[in-house]
């Protein structure tokens, strides 16, 4: 064989083997971002805990010193 030959093979092969880790890392991407929880984030203004709370609760109980707090905006 030509070494042009053996060369273009080489990329080629490369190429294909890269093409199929991106693919696989989309596909696993895809899968993980599927699972983002929808919960609030809240932070104590008393002892600056840092939790989260159901999407649908507008005020949360601090699990460390039990103040009620508002959730975090963005």
């Amino acid at each position: 064989m030509h070494p042009e030959t053996l060369i273009a093979l080489w990329v080629a092969l490369l190429m294909t083997a890269l093409g199929f880790f991106a693919l696989g890392d989309e596909f696993r991407r895809r899968r993980i971002g599927s699972d983002v929880s929808q919960d609030q984030v809240f932070r104590c203004v008393r002892c600056s805990a840092v939790y989260t709370d159901d999407a649908e609760v507008e005020r949360s109980r601090c699990p460390q010193c039990g103040k009620t707090n508002e959730a975090v905006r963005f």
